[in-house]
């Protein structure tokens, strides 16, 4: 946060997103503390890249998800932990530090937000639905009829980015997210939670999400909602 709203130097990878000293320096410390405290579990971060994947268990990290709207002064950015284990999702947390907003879910155990317990909504009928669409831009230029039909659906629709949609879900304030062009650790910290929020994420295919996933991503409050989603997607 001291970053945040602050002069910054920018970097561009190569997929030409931007990079800041605020992301590099979160995972550093977020990776040093948990190779203290897991010595044997493997990491895979978006800044520094992987170490012993061959692990039981896995921690997936996003040190922020969303910089562009991070170094555009938006709140709505993210900090995304996940522990993979055994190649299923263990644990999710969804930070949002400007926020303060801190969502955690465990499988077995339930979510939470801010401590207190959190659910996803009961919708069955997508026409009934608060729908998120993410990555308009993208899922347009790749599908325009996909894209229209997407912008048909459900009782309530919005454009939106990143991890703070999903979360959104798991506290049941909406029901449906369909988002695209994803990487690894901008989806699996999600499942864990949405999971034990009682909802359900997969891919555009019904798909289980995996690290080798394409990251063509729906969330869903209820399994109705996932199948009609995949019908719209997949006319």
């Amino acid at each position: 946060m001291q970053y945040f709203r602050a002069k910054l130097d920018l970097e561009a990878k190569a997929d030409d997103s931007p990079v800041t000293i605020a992301d590099r320096k979160t995972e550093a410390f977020i990776r040093d503390k948990l190779s203290e405290a897991f010595p044997g579990d493997g990491i895979f971060g978006e800044e520094y890249g992987t170490e012993n994947l061959d692990a039981s268990a896995i921690w997936i990290i996003d040190p922020i998800d969303g910089t562009r709207s991070f170094i555009t002064g938006n709140p709505l950015f993210g900090m995304l932990l996940g522990r993979y284990k055994d190649k299923q999702p263990q644990i999710g947390l969804v930070r949002m530090p400007a926020l303060e907003e801190t969502y955690v879910g465990a499988a077995g155990i339930g979510a939470t937000l801010n401590g207190a317990p959190i659910a996803c909504r009961k919708t069955e009928k997508l026409q009934d639905a608060m729908v998120y669409i993410n990555e308009a831009e993208k899922l347009n230029a790749a599908s325009p009829e996909r894209f229209a039909r997407l912008c048909m659906v459900g009782h309530t629709r919005r454009m939106a980015y990143d991890c703070y949609p999903h979360a959104l879900v798991a506290s049941g304030q909406i029901d449906l997210v369909v988002d695209c062009g994803l990487e690894p650790y901008d989806y699996l910290p999600l499942v864990a939670l949405v999971e034990a929020a009682g909802g359900i994420m997969c891919d555009w295919n019904g798909n289980a999400l995996s690290l080798g996933s394409d990251g063509r991503v729906i969330t869903a409050a209820t399994p109705a909602l996932r199948d009609q989603m995949l019908e719209i997607l997949n006319v």
